[in-house]
Formats: structure tokens, C-alpha cells, sequence
């Protein structure tokens, strides 16, 4: 079972030579299952909470624990393993890639996995996100609302211990974003992944299990 733990966590960035705090001590603690809203204005530190989260970048003080490891601690390669195999990502602007087809795009991260049987275990993916009958298509034939159900099903593609998701209704339109909340909170149920959604908008909360609010670097 995933965990995911911040402890007195603090990130400055430098800039102009000065300073500048981006989260400031902050201290939380997340459970395999569990579908949390990370909300606040633009600037409040939820897209640097996400980067250290998912070990794309590093506190400068303090400490993250993914599934008991400090991502801190860990050379290249370890690195490179945790982001392809415990960490899946989820964008505000799909980034599929175009040249590939629905399938292939969640095949991919398989493959550079090296995981056995590749291309079932994609189609098994598109199957939980109820796109399994737009495989072969291309992305440039989808909607915006499909697009990310396959965004979806490659983020879980090597079944993650957590699943970041960075303002993932952001470019739907609220009928469709009803839709995605809906499927993030299932998929959080039944694979037992923590979703770790950063959200500016307080009607995207309903679905979540727990509600972080940040303001100025801070849990409000």
C-alpha cells in the first residue's frame, strides 16, 4: 500500500539573488485510496508541492517519504525508477504524444518499464478509463474529455503508488470535468492509489476525500 509523507518540508527558490520561499514547513501525510484537492490561488505553492512530491525536484529543508524512501537519499538511476514506476502524472494539457496511437500512448511508459505483456496491459488500462474502443485511434481524433480519460490510463499505466494530477479539468468545460472527478475518485477506490490533485477551482473539490488548502506556502 502507497504512502506519501511531507515532514517540515521548506522549498526557496532563487531569484534576482534574493530568496524566495515556496512552501514553508509544511507537514501532511497521505493513504493508498485517498483522493485529495490541493487548493489555492496561483502562486500558493501547489505545483511545487507536486514537483517534490513526485521527486522532480527536492526540499530544501525537511523531508518526502514515497513509500517509505526519502526521495532525497536516491542517486539517478533510483530516481529514474521511482518516476517511471511509482509515480504517474496527469496535465492540465493532456500531453499525449500525437505520432502514437490511443493504445501506444499507454503503452509507452510500459515499455520503458520493461513490463511483460506491454500492449495487454495498456489495453487493460484504456478498459478501466471506458476507452478501450478508441485504441487505434490517433489523439487529433478524440475530444478534450477523452484525451484526458487516456492521459489517465497512461498515468496508471505501472500501477503508481500515487497519482499526481496538475489542474487536470483545467481545459474542459464543467460537464466533462464532472466526469474526470468522477473518474479519479473511482480509480483512487478501487487501484488503492493516492490522487494528489492541484486545483484552483473550490467546485473541483466535491469529489475528494481530503482538502489541503495553501496560501502563501503555508497549509491554511
Amino acid at each position: 500500500m502507497g504512502t506519501l509523507r511531507l515532514e517540515r518540508v521548506r522549498k526557496d527558490y532563487v531569484t534576482e539573488g534574493s530568496s524566495v520561499p515556496a512552501l514553508c514547513d509544511v507537514s501532511l501525510e497521505f493513504h493508498a485510496g485517498e483522493f485529495v484537492a490541493l487548493v489555492g490561488r496561483s502562486g500558493c505553492g501547489k505545483s511545487t508541492l507536486l514537483n517534490l512530491a513526485g521527486a522532480m525536484d527536492f526540499p530544501t529543508s525537511g523531508t518526502v517519504w514515497l513509500d517509505g524512501v526519502s526521495t532525497s537519499t536516491l542517486g539517478d538511476a533510483a530516481l529514474t525508477r521511482v518516476r517511471r514506476e511509482k509515480v504517474g502524472f496527469i496535465f492540465q494539457s493532456f500531453q499525449l504524444l500525437p505520432t502514437l496511437s490511443v493504445l501506444e500512448n499507454v503503452e509507452l511508459p510500459l515499455m520503458l518499464a520493461g513490463r511483460a505483456q506491454s500492449r495487454v496491459v495498456a489495453a487493460e488500462r484504456l478498459g478501466w478509463v471506458e476507452m478501450d474502443a478508441y485504441a487505434e485511434r490517433m489523439p487529433y481524433q478524440l475530444s478534450g474529455g477523452q484525451m484526458q480519460r487516456v492521459a489517465i490510463a497512461r498515468a496508471l499505466a505501472n500501477s503508481p503508488s500515487v497519482v499526481l494530477a496538475d489542474e487536470p479539468t483545467g481545459n474542459l468545460d464543467s460537464a466533462t470535468s464532472e466526469v474526470i472527478l468522477a473518474l479519479l475518485s473511482r480509480i483512487a477506490d478501487d487501484t488503492k492509489t493516492i490522487v494528489l490533485m492541484a486545483t484552483h477551482n473550490l467546485e473541483a473539490t466535491g469529489k475528494a476525500d481530503t482538502i489541503v488548502r495553501l496560501q502563501d506556502g503555508r497549509v491554511g
